[in-house]
């Protein structure tokens, strides 16, 4: 069971999976989780150039190529293995985020940004993909929030956060777009509430569209 977070900056993607990957754990699963960019060595190393604020005049085609070069090696290091072995892997980030951010944010051909996803990925995608949505307001407030305690402990992945408000909204758009195209994978999940309520729609979510009972 492969199954991915997206959304917006500061949607709580991160606090979700994380959640969602203890939680299960607890229930005597086994679970594999991870995150992108990242989940292996060269997807770490690629992450630090991707999301460093010192980075700002990355071309947009360079961008897409390091995500998908990312995802490549992550894919064939950890995602494959976890699925050959039955396992549940949890995934903070994957595909719909290359082509919401880098197709409808930076403004690159979607169809051309999902065939090279696909390609990326060997044309494994996930079982469902959680769409947390909100307001872009409130997620940059947020994410704005936390990297002022990244930046406290010598870490800055704040790049995407100095985007203008615009940009987000293409983001937010392009995800809600995508929804109504692979409808019977991706689910959208009011992020606007409680972790506990969140936590709850997403259990919910899992029992009816993959007879996961938690």
């Amino acid at each position: 069971m492969f199954i991915a977070f997206e959304g917006i900056e500061g949607s709580g993607k991160s606090t979700q999976s994380r959640l969602l990957a203890k939680t299960l754990k607890n229930r005597g699963f086994e679970v594999v989780y991870s995150r992108e960019p990242g989940g292996c060595a060269l997807g770490d190393d690629l992450r630090k150039i991707l999301l460093d604020s010192k980075n700002k005049d990355l071309d947009q085609r360079s961008e897409l190529f390091m995500y998908l070069a990312a995802r490549a090696q992550h894919v064939k290091d950890k995602i494959m293995p976890a699925v050959r072995d039955n396992k549940i892997i949890i995934v903070d980030r994957f595909n719909d985020s290359t082509i919401a951010y880098q197709g409808y944010g930076r403004g690159l051909d979607t169809d051309f940004v999902y065939q090279l996803c696909d390609f990326a990925c060997y044309g494994l995608w996930p079982d469902i993909t959680i769409v947390l949505d909100m307001p872009v307001e409130i997620g940059i407030k947020r994410a704005r929030l936390r990297n002022e305690f990244y930046k406290k402990n010598n870490m800055d992945e704040s790049r995407f956060e100095q985007e203008e408000l615009k940009f987000h909204e293409r983001v937010r758009e392009g995800y809600l777009d995508l929804q109504k195209r692979y409808n019977e994978r991706i689910v959208i999940i009011d992020a606007t509430g409680s972790v506990e309520e969140i936590g709850s729609s997403i259990l919910s979510v899992l029992k009816e569209r993959l007879g996961l009972e938690v």
